[in-house]
């Protein structure tokens, strides 16, 4: 088991927005509200030092999701889009975000490796398919392996149109145990949660693939 809990850093960061507002966070049990759009927002736009003070806020939030707190990377992606022109809304958002981080301060995400041996092995005949000589690329130069094999493990979501204004669905990855994750808007518009799930899959893929040619 792995357990991941940079509170540290995450005390730094509520010093920080602590000395910039006089007051520690509010403590909060979500990053952001269920069915909350911060894209509908239409509070007045933050003048030019409250911008830099978004900015400034929302950089240490990423950092937090570097050194494992993945639980926000949904949240700070959604309000990273506002980074140009943000709005007070979007700063209150940001504070909430520190609020629960301030909550969960000493909460510990623990990882474990799956049992693979539990899982049904299913074997397709690709003979009479496009895929029947299919090989995996290997570089040629690639170094022989030192240690023992290792099973990946990956798990992928989405969210039909997470993003109200261009319609877009959001992606999530996590590559156990793990060693990588990330959050992001699809680059197309689904209307259907097939093909957003589909997408899905072939970003998760691909980040396999590159995954497996580093290790």
């Amino acid at each position: 088991m792995t357990c991941y809990a940079p509170k540290k850093h995450i005390e730094k960061i509520l010093e920080n927005c602590c000395r910039i507002y006089g007051t520690w966070p509010k403590p909060a049990t979500s990053p952001l509200t269920t069915g909350d759009h911060p894209g509908l927002d239409t509070s007045e736009l933050l003048n030019e030092d409250d911008q830099k003070i978004y900015q400034s806020l929302i950089g240490a939030l990423q950092w937090v999701i570097k050194i494992c707190r993945f639980d926000i990377a949904t949240s700070v992606m959604t309000l990273l889009r506002f980074l140009a022109m943000p709005r007070q809304g979007h700063l209150d958002r940001i504070k909430t975000m520190h609020g629960y981080l301030s909550k969960m301060l000493h909460a510990t995400i623990r990882t474990d490796t799956p049992d693979h041996s539990t899982y049904p092995v299913k074997m397709y005949d690709w003979e009479y398919s496009c895929y029947a000589d299919a090989k995996e690329e290997i570089h040629l130069d690639a170094p022989k392996a030192k240690r023992k094999s290792v099973t990946m493990t990956s798990f992928f979501d989405a969210n039909l149109y997470h993003d109200l204004i261009s319609g877009k669905a959001v992606t999530g990855i996590l590559h156990q145990t793990p060693i990588d994750w990330c959050s992001k808007l699809q680059s197309t518009v689904e209307t259907a949660t097939f093909g957003s799930e589909y997408v899905n899959t072939i970003t998760c893929t691909e980040q396999i693939t590159a995954s497996r040619l580093l290790l």
